[in-house]
């Protein structure tokens, strides 16, 4: 592929039909945010799907980790339906929560539609509430807006575990062997950053994060999280970036993508060390002992994300948006 194919991918519909997706709706606010909308939707339907699918095979004496689950570990380790020593006692919860994502699954879906065929194709010409969320490349200020609500939404996101270990139920605790509340989260900062830099329980370790061996420390960081998480948005939403940001950053369609897929990259090759070698996070009751075929995944999709990452950089580099 030549610099002049890759300078019009995305310009010109008649070029890489099938390949060009949301390129075409780059400076069309509302329609992109129908397309995000929707995307959201088609997340929440396999969430759904897929875990009353994994509740109507599963099967109760039979350890999840030998049944070729998905979800259903994830929501065992939350706290859901299981009793001492990891045994899964009541499958309602599981059944509960995939319902709720069909639910979410729908009003989202619509929500998509509606922006693509009834709302407005550019937010600013709907106004009200929406018309906040439309964006212009050359408007600095307004992606700092935009980059701080999800921000905010994120840090929310961190504080609903929070909620869950602190104050509705606990999550299991594989150390002990049953399902906990977590009244007192580590919030020394020295021990939660040390884990950043590999210093855990009392000396250095590569897995860094992954060194994590107790609950009070996983909340703990997860308070952090949510503060700076909330804090920065609320910055990003009522400061401009300064100067100096606007002359290093590149500010484009594609170069906002890159960091968002470079982050999502990187998240995937952290997840690899938890899910290899961390049992306080991915307790063995749920996951097992022969954990490579789960970090094996982990691992390529991180890949594949990354290759996103380096070529959407790339397009922004080229300046196209």
């Amino acid at each position: 592929m030549t610099i002049a194919s890759i300078n019009d991918f995305g310009r010109d519909e008649t070029n890489f039909k099938w390949w060009v997706g949301n390129a075409r709706l780059t400076d069309l606010s509302g329609r992109l945010l129908g397309a995000h909308v929707a995307h959201a939707g088609l997340i929440m339907f396999w969430a759904g799907s897929t875990t009353i699918s994994e509740v109507s095979r599963f099967v109760t004496d039979t350890p999840m980790y030998e049944q070729n689950l998905t979800l259903l570990p994830h929501l065992a380790t939350l706290g859901w339906g299981v009793g001492a020593g990891g045994a899964a006692i009541d499958t309602y919860p599981y059944f509960a929560i995939g319902i709720l994502h069909l639910v979410a699954s729908a009003v989202l879906g619509a929500g998509g539609l509606f922006h693509v065929f009834r709302s407005p194709a550019i937010l600013h010409n709907g106004g009200g509430i929406a018309a906040l969320f439309h964006y212009e490349w050359n408007d600095a200020k307004k992606l700092g807006f935009i980059l701080g609500s999800h921000l905010i939404v994120l840090g929310l996101g961190a504080f609903l575990l929070v909620m869950k270990a602190m104050n509705f139920g606990g999550l299991y605790d594989s150390a002990i062997g049953y399902v906990r509340l977590i009244t007192n989260p580590n919030l020394n900062p020295a021990t939660i950053f040390g884990y950043l830099f590999g210093f855990a329980n009392g000396g250095w370790t590569i897995l860094g994060m992954a060194a994590v061996n107790n609950l009070e420390d996983v909340i703990g960081g997860h308070i952090w999280i949510g503060a700076m998480l909330i804090a920065g948005g609320v910055w990003h939403t009522r400061v401009e970036p300064f100067p100096w940001a606007k002359r290093l950053l590149i500010i484009n369609a594609d170069a906002i993508l890159a960091c968002s897929l470079g982050g999502l990259a990187f998240m995937a090759f952290v997840s690899c060390a938890f899910a290899g070698y961390n049992t306080t996070v991915y307790p063995v009751e749920f996951y097992g002992s022969d954990r490579l075929a789960l970090t094996n995944a982990q691992f390529f999709l991180g890949i594949i994300v990354l290759a996103g990452h380096i070529w959407h950089a790339f397009r922004a580099r080229l300046n196209i948006s």
